[in-house]
């Protein structure tokens, strides 16, 4: 999967194909609408407690839905990095010494 909009551009985008107002997904996710809006320009980020939420109201895969919101998290953290690319790669590689350690010493606590 590949996409270049960010999540609360594609949140935006479903909650227009559903044609619901900003005031029903608001409420259905308990924030302002002031602070749905603001997720859907950028402003401001969502939570991953949403996630499940927006799964449910749009039908959507919530493992899709977290792809596009954990790939911001990461996006916006690294673009005025120097060199982000190679910093995902170490990540990458990094994220995989972790997990065969943890599974290794018998436990996958990763939180």
């Amino acid at each position: 999967m590949t996409t270049k909009k960010t999540f609360g551009e594609h949140i935006k985008k479903l909650r227009e194909e559903y044609k619901l107002p900003l005031r029903k997904v608001a409420s259905i996710l308990d924030i302002d609408p002031s602070t749905l809006s603001k997720i859907e320009r950028g402003e401001r980020t969502a939570n991953k407690e949403m996630l499940p939420l927006l799964a449910e109201l749009f039908n959507e895969n919530e493992k899709t839905l977290g792809l596009i919101f954990f790939s911001d998290k990461v996006a916006y953290q690294l673009i005025e990095e120097e060199n982000p690319n190679e910093i995902l790669k170490v990540a990458e590689e990094k994220i995989q010494y972790l997990k065969d350690r943890n599974v290794k010493q018998g436990k996958l606590n990763l939180k």
